[in-house]
């Protein structure tokens, strides 16, 4: 773990170009992230997937993925069915609990099955941001809810599912990307709520949710923790709420550093997120240019990043069995009333 550094890649296709593996061969990313851009058929996804862990020598090498279900769903039919978004789920918990945490459940593990036969290990879910009403559509019917107990309900029965299929979760966007009212790909939003309410709202999942291995930082400025800075590079946020009032100790990582809502050269944008005390970079777009900067800003895994590293390595590998066919025809059963309606 000494030997890699503290980022998470993508790639620009479907194929490693030579100047790809070059540069993961020389700096050593702890893992990789994978867009639509990237998958095209089975044998090409699960061939990348392998030259990207053979580019940095660990078989078992972070590869994540932003496989949520809706509109976020970067492997779609036929090499993975179609999957509602996350409000679908809450729709069904809503006129039956334990018809909703057993669709959370089983949407989880069938994801991880359709991940895992891909070499994939890592899915950024669950979301467990709480919309605002009028808030900006950028999470909408990504989450499951605006009753944060449902959240909590539901996103541990997707958790759930999804560890027993031997995939690890990465929730997101800490600590709260609900009461956007912009969208952080394009711009930065900032969020004036009070600090009482975001807690009672935007913190409390992510409070119940301390002992996951992952959580992914939300590009918003919560101006009345910290008014200058977002989440992501804000050290207020990240040490104050993330670590200390939230209580996650989990390996911290950004959200992309390609997002129009961080300012600056990816240099400066880097060097704040490591500042401000977060674990690993994430950066989505494969460019070679950007890669190179941020490659040049990050630090080797080392000292309590490293530990937490460590500890989401240790997760990977185990995996309850599983009749697929049937889990997924009870899925289907359970959402296909609320589907017709999305």
């Amino acid at each position: 773990m000494t030997e890699s550094k503290a980022m998470i890649l993508g790639c620009g296709g479907l194929a490693l170009t030579d100047e790809e593996r070059a540069l993961y061969r020389a700096e050593r990313p702890w893992g990789f992230i994978l867009f639509a851009r990237n998958v095209h058929e089975r044998n090409q996804l699960v061939d990348l997937v392998a030259d990207m862990r053979d580019c940095v020598g660990r078989s078992d090498a972070p590869v994540l993925i932003d496989q949520e279900g809706g509109r976020v769903q970067r492997i779609k039919p036929p090499l993975a069915p179609k999957y509602p978004p996350a409000s679908v789920i809450g729709s069904l918990y809503e006129a039956s609990a334990d018809e909703g945490l057993r669709a959370a459940w089983l949407m989880g593990r069938l994801h991880a099955g359709d991940l895992s036969s891909f070499g994939i290990n890592v899915n950024c879910i669950p979301v467990l941001d709480v919309p605002v009403e009028h808030g900006h559509d950028v999470i909408g019917n990504r989450a499951f809810a605006r009753d944060p107990d449902a959240v909590i309900q539901l996103g541990r029965a997707m958790v759930d599912g999804l560890t027993a299929g031997g995939v690890q979760p990465v929730m997101k966007h800490m600590p709260g990307h609900g009461g956007a009212l912009v969208d952080s790909h394009l711009q930065l939003p900032v969020v004036d709520t009070p600090v009482d309410a975001l807690e009672k709202r935007d913190f409390a999942p992510f409070a119940a949710f301390s002992d996951l291995p992952m959580g992914m930082t939300a590009h918003i400025v919560f101006s009345a923790i910290d008014k200058d800075n977002p989440a992501t590079s804000s050290a207020v946020v990240v040490k104050e709420i993330i670590r200390d009032k939230l209580g996650f100790d989990g390996l911290l990582m950004s959200d992309d550093l390609s997002m129009k809502a961080l300012s600056g050269d990816f240099g400066t944008k880097t060097d704040a997120i490591f500042r401000a005390g977060c674990d690993v970079v994430l950066h989505c777009n494969g460019s070679m240019q950007e890669m190179t900067q941020v490659c040049a800003h990050t630090p080797v895994l080392r000292d309590a990043a490293a530990e937490r590293a460590a500890r989401v390595m240790s997760l990977f590998g185990a995996s309850e069995w599983a009749d697929m066919a049937a889990l997924r025809t009870e899925f289907d059963g359970l959402v296909a009333e609320s589907m017709s309606h999305v």
